[in-house]
């Protein structure tokens, strides 16, 4: 991919960082490309990894996250999952539970190697489908001391039964196994693949509020990033095949490391987030088919609902009038995040 060096962002760069691109592999050998935010005051030695939404590019939220995170004294990196954006991996538009949660874990790999890093201070902040993620990334490896799921999604749990567990049978995941699995076909016999869509574009109106959200952060001056694929078109018809059949949060009741769950209060998604930290907390919660031990270390973990914030308000903080204009509503609360990373990455 070509990689742009210029300043590309959908937000302005912060006078009190320092920023470069930065690249580093995963285990699969596909190259990852980020954005290294570090502070101009000096570094605390603790770092974030930061991903998400899923679908997005690291010049949309991720990266706000991580320049917001670097002006409080934090080294951040905001990357650029495999098949994305500017990072390698074919086909594109493309996605996979295990190469994802990788990718969160090559970017602590990376970050554990700066000069400037604490590798026992390391924590991670996955947005919207990230959220997940990074769940499942904090769940399998302990050199990760702080996870933020902002406004999260469960992959797994929605491709395999719809927006609000509606099609959460066998005879509806068969369909969809069927359709795909044709899609399949038609794609070896053409030698093209064939593309499911995005965010709906032109936006019908009589569309689910949630669905006008999207909307408005990825087709308008809001958030719209041409390396975007939400704001482009996004996923061919089984790119994320492999999510529908997998449920990979089975162990995040074994988290021992702090967890900050945040959602919006009228958040379409608001179950997602609720029912993860349910789970991880208790062993069993609505929308897991399993029971499982509660967590032996509940103490550090936490669920925290935005008043009045939808779910794309914790993707920039949300303004007052649509297209970014009017005022800044100022959802995502900063200040706690600082506060929640510092006391749990200065305990190690």
């Amino acid at each position: 991919m070509q990689i742009s060096q210029e300043w590309d962002k959908v937000f302005p760069l912060s006078e009190k960082v320092n920023h470069r691109k930065v690249e580093f592999k995963n285990r699969y050998g596909i190259t990852l490309v980020g954005d290294l935010y570090s502070p101009k005051g000096g570094s605390n030695g603790m770092a974030l990894a930061v991903c998400g939404p899923f679908g997005a590019s690291k010049e949309q939220s991720s990266g706000l996250y991580a320049m917001k995170m670097a002006e409080r004294g934090f080294v951040t990196c905001a990357f650029d999952p495999s098949f994305t954006g500017e990072s390698g991996g074919e086909p594109r538009a493309t996605a996979s539970p295990d190469i994802n949660t990788e990718d969160f874990l090559a970017a602590v790999d990376f970050l554990s190697s700066l000069d400037e890093v604490d590798s026992e201070k390391i924590g991670i902040i996955g947005i919207c489908g990230w959220g997940g993620i990074a769940l499942n990334a904090a769940a399998i490896d302990p050199r990760i001391k702080a996870t933020l799921a902002s406004t999260m999604y469960d992959m797994s749990r929605v491709n395999g039964n719809g927006y609000f567990d509606e099609n959460d049978s066998e005879a509806a995941r068969y369909a969809a196994r069927k359709a795909m699995a044709a899609e399949r076909t038609k794609a070896v016999l053409s030698g093209m693949l064939t593309q499911a869509g995005g965010v709906v574009d032109p936006l019908p109106a009589e569309a689910p509020q949630f669905v006008k959200d999207y909307y408005d952060y990825y087709k308008t001056p809001r958030g719209y990033h041409p390396r975007s694929g939400n704001s482009n078109g996004v996923w061919h018809t089984f790119g994320c095949q492999a999510y529908s059949n997998a449920r990979f949060l089975y162990y995040i009741n074994e988290i021992r490391s702090a967890v900050l769950i945040m959602h919006g209060e009228t958040a379409h998604s608001r179950y997602f987030g609720e029912n993860a930290y349910q789970y991880m907390v208790e062993g069993k919660a609505p929308g897991y088919d399993f029971v499982r031990k509660p967590n032996t270390v509940p103490q550090n973990k936490e669920l925290l609902i935005i008043p009045n914030a939808n779910h794309c308000d914790l993707y920039d903080g949300g303004y007052t009038e649509p297209e970014g204009k009017g005022k800044a509503k100022n959802m995502i609360p900063w200040d706690k995040l600082e506060k929640f990373f510092k006391t749990n990455l200065e305990k190690q």
